[in-house]
């Protein structure tokens, strides 16, 4: 059997290579990099006062006291236009964020002198003991021109937004968001009668492909006619040029898994070395690529969450690293991931599992934030690390 990781790599290279395009970074939250930003400048640009103060020199340092001020230097000032030699005999106003004058070795606050607050040119302001580099930011402190900036593959938060929009950057290449065609059903789903149930998978298949940054172009059902699913498919795949299939259940050995009969003479179907979703396949239906998921609900959910949403969407491949908070004990022959919650406390995270292991058990994995992923034969006690996958 092939272990999660192998699969994984097996749909990468199934997939080829992600669709790109160039995005404004007004509408680039949640998109992923798809190729590395170095910097263009050094950040800051230039030193600056990180205070309200006075920018001082040397001689200020050595002989704190009274001294007098000169011109204000507000945020946006050059102040090559009033401090062309530097500073030299007077205490510099400056504002926080102003280009400091060449020179400056310290900033004190306006609060910490006296008076208190800032005067007009000429006065005398009495300015405490400083320590060079005190208030001051340095060029370059954050990061320096040619420096890798974000790395390809950086799901763009707010914070990564402003640091490219810090070095100019209007516009970035991203991965295109992947365009699902969703296939779930059997016959025994959303029809009539008293055999019959709802169709779960459908629905949280395609609130997971939003939460992980991909669109869902068309849901079909299939009711276990392989002529009819072939149809659908070619029809979806005529209209909308999905970038992948995923489907849900019809692939194991029972007499009417219509998924694998269309699909499987172009594809591979087997067991992933993992509880749940054991049976796995994988599929090309007219040049599309097709990943197919086992159908009971806590499994379509699991394999979603490792085996697409990684390689489609903008869930990182690899896992984090958690601590479990009691003892647990693996199965004998095959890794589990069970469903639980993290909590991040005094910069350590702790995982619990949460509700019962079966494949079946959907309502119990409703408050999960988080995949454990539990080695096969391991002994686990209290505190001990393992994998988790944030769903």
């Amino acid at each position: 059997m092939r272990t999660p990781e192998d699969h994984v790599a097996a749909i990468a290279a199934t997939l080829g290579e992600r669709r790109t395009e160039l995005t404004p970074l007004a509408d680039a939250l949640g998109r992923t990099l798809a190729e590395p930003v170095t910097a263009a400048f050094d950040s800051p640009r230039f030193d600056n006062s990180q205070m309200d103060g006075y920018a001082l020199g040397q001689e200020h340092l050595d002989n704190p006291g009274f001294h007098l001020t000169g011109a204000t230097l507000a945020a946006g000032t050059d102040p090559q236009d009033y401090y062309p030699n530097g500073i030299k005999g007077t205490i510099v106003p400056i504002m926080t964020g102003a280009r400091l004058p060449e020179g400056t070795v310290a900033v004190v606050p306006v609060e910490a002198c006296d008076p208190p607050e800032f005067t007009v040119v000429g006065e005398t302001v009495s300015v405490p003991p400083a320590d060079p580099g005190q208030f001051v930011r340095r060029a370059g402190s954050d990061i320096t021109a040619g420096e890798l900036l974000l790395d390809k593959g950086t799901v763009l938060t707010p914070a990564a937004i402003g640091t490219l929009a810090s070095q100019g950057i209007e516009e970035v290449t991203c991965f295109a968001p992947a365009r699902l065609v969703i296939c779930t059903g059997g016959k025994e789903i959303g029809e009539p009668g008293a055999a019959s149930i709802p169709d779960s998978n459908g629905p949280m298949l395609r609130a997971q492909a939003r939460a992980y940054g991909m669109e869902v172009v068309a849901s079909l059902r299939t009711n276990d006619e392989p002529e009819a699913l072939r149809k659908d498919l070619e029809d979806a795949v005529a209209e909308h040029a999905p970038d992948a299939i995923v489907t849900s259940g019809g692939i194991s050995h029972g007499k009417f898994e219509v998924v694998r009969q269309v699909l499987e003479a172009n594809g591979w179907f087997g067991h992933v070395d993992q509880q749940p979703g054991g049976p796995q396949g994988i599929a090309a239906f007219q040049g599309t690529p097709v990943i197919c998921v086992p159908g009971n609900p806590v499994s379509t959910l699991v394999s979603f969450r490792l085996f697409v949403a990684p390689l489609l969407g903008t869930v990182p491949t690899g896992p984090e690293s958690a601590q479990v908070d009691r003892e647990m004990v693996g199965l004998d022959n095959r890794d589990q991931f069970l469903r639980g919650t993290l909590r991040y406390l005094d910069g350590r995270v702790t995982a619990s599992p949460t509700g019962g292991a079966g494949s079946h058990l959907l309502a119990q994995a409703a408050e999960a934030t988080a995949l454990l992923r539990i080695p096969a034969g391991a002994r686990l006690a209290a505190g001990e690390a393992i994998d988790v996958y944030p769903l």
